[in-house]
């Protein structure tokens, strides 16, 4: 199949192409758009007021400028010969001037309004005989007209259409009244998008804590509407995650007593193959339960303070606890400097993330290092099967499990990379989780970039 030679636009690329060069906040947007839409009014509203000026100027010299230079010409018909040169410079105007003797340059008026200028200035002149009309090219449209006196002398009129002169004030006027409309339209803009950016910024610290900011319900109806249905769902929400975690608190509570219960009775079974199948059962409720909680009370996991602390320090902590208990974990690199971020929650997430790499592989590095933009980012790998790509985001779910790539015989609640990722948004960082092309998984865990601090600090 041939390619065409011209191929078919694309409106589609164009209008994005348009879109990329527009500022990216809606505030810089509606203000662009309306000073240039003021400017282009401005420029519309002068050029019209221009092209009347013209037309009304061009009305006036063709009703009134021939018969003025049909009488200077008059005038210089019935002077002596001898005293014709004396006059010359009364008889000059802006528009017109005459010269004694010679003839006519240039050639036939071209456009129409040249045409009309020289028809109406021809008509005028009789009865006295014009020779020739000629249009030169300097100064613009200006006409050359040689007209015959009755004693066989000639006089040359030098003519040109003039157009209307503009005060400079016009212009600095037109500029005033621009930078006046602008200012207006600046603050309109400012007082209808100023509500919308208070909104999403009370959104955004509307973290998994639901410990946001409320808005002041005061402003224009619809501002204050806006700020009270906010403020009433925020409310809404903190009461329904507070309800949910005092249910599951509720349910640990007496799920407790019946589990002691089977316990007890458990251990006095005889079989002890089936004593063993219960007592894990048993176990895995207990644990389920357990996680459960947890993972609801992450929610309010922003209410532990921020501190400084020394990131190095306590990542050493974490690695040597790990090999008390016979676990080896590598740890690679160094923070350099304190963070400020809430210690039991990054000592949490971290703990989640290795003990979940150790479960599935036999080599584990906790990788630490600075990236350009300031950010802390730390590193769980491990050697393992690691996850299918289109799982990456659901394992992170709660209660999710990958069985068909992880071993099945590790076991597990499902909420242990669920908890991790609700801590690190309560806490403002980013938890992702990737493939490694040699193999296994990597959890990178990017704390905020504010969190950095100087040594001095």
């Amino acid at each position: 199949m041939s390619t065409p030679a011209n191929p078919p636009a694309n409106p589609a690329g164009t209008v994005r192409g348009w879109r990329r060069l527009l500022p990216g906040s809606l505030f810089s947007r509606v203000t662009l758009i309306i000073v240039v839409g003021l400017a282009i009014a401005q420029l519309l509203t002068f050029a019209a007021i221009r092209y009347e000026r013209n037309m009304a100027l061009r009305e006036l010299m063709m009703i009134g400028i021939e018969r003025d230079i049909a009488s200077s010409v008059a005038i210089l018909d019935r002077l002596p010969a001898a005293e014709r040169a004396g006059w010359l410079d009364r008889l000059e105007r802006r528009n017109y001037r005459f010269v004694l003797g010679g003839s006519a340059e240039g050639t036939e008026p071209g456009s129409l309004q040249s045409r009309q200028f020289a028809a109406a200035i021809v008509d005028a002149m009789r009865p006295f005989q014009v020779v020739k009309v000629g249009e030169v090219a300097w100064p613009p449209e200006g006409l050359q007209i040689q007209v015959r006196l009755g004693d066989g002398s000639s006089v040359v009129v030098h003519a040109v259409r003039v157009g209307m002169p503009v005060s400079g004030w016009v212009m600095w006027l037109l500029a005033a009244q621009l930078v006046v409309l602008a200012v207006c339209a600046w603050y309109a803009v400012r007082l209808v998008t100023r509500p919308l950016a208070q909104l999403s910024e009370a959104a955004d610290r509307l973290g998994p804590d639901l410990k946001g900011r409320t808005l002041a319900e005061e402003g224009p109806t619809e501002v204050a509407h806006a700020a009270r249905a906010f403020n009433a769902m925020q409310q809404r929400i903190a009461g329904y995650m507070s309800e949910r975690v005092e249910i599951l608190a509720a349910i640990s509570h007496d799920l407790q007593t019946p589990i002691t219960r089977m316990r007890l009775r458990t251990d006095l079974m005889d079989d002890e193959h089936d004593r063993e199948k219960f007592r894990q059962d048993l176990d895995a409720m207990h644990s389920l339960v357990r996680e459960g909680v947890t993972y609801a009370r992450t929610l309010h996991g922003a209410a532990e303070p921020p501190l400084r602390i020394d990131a190095d320090a306590l990542l050493e902590s974490m690695v040597a606890d790990y090999e008390d208990v016979g676990q080896q974990v590598r740890l690679e690199g160094k923070a350099g400097a304190p963070i400020v971020s809430r210690p039991h929650a990054l000592r949490r997430i971290l703990m989640n993330l290795i003990d979940n790499a150790l479960k599935f592989g036999s080599e584990v590095r906790l990788r630490v290092h600075a990236e350009e933009d300031g950010r802390l980012v730390l590193s769980v790998l491990d050697n393992g099967p690691g996850i299918p790509p289109d799982e990456l985001d659901a394992v992170l779910k709660p209660f999710y499990r990958v069985e068909s790539s992880r071993n099945r015989s590790t076991g597990g609640t499902g909420l242990g990379l669920a908890i991790a990722h609700q801590l690190a948004m309560a806490m403002g960082a980013e938890l992702t989780l990737k493939n490694r092309t040699e193999g296994g998984l990597e959890a990178r865990l990017a704390l905020a970039a504010p969190a950095r601090t100087n040594l001095q600090d």
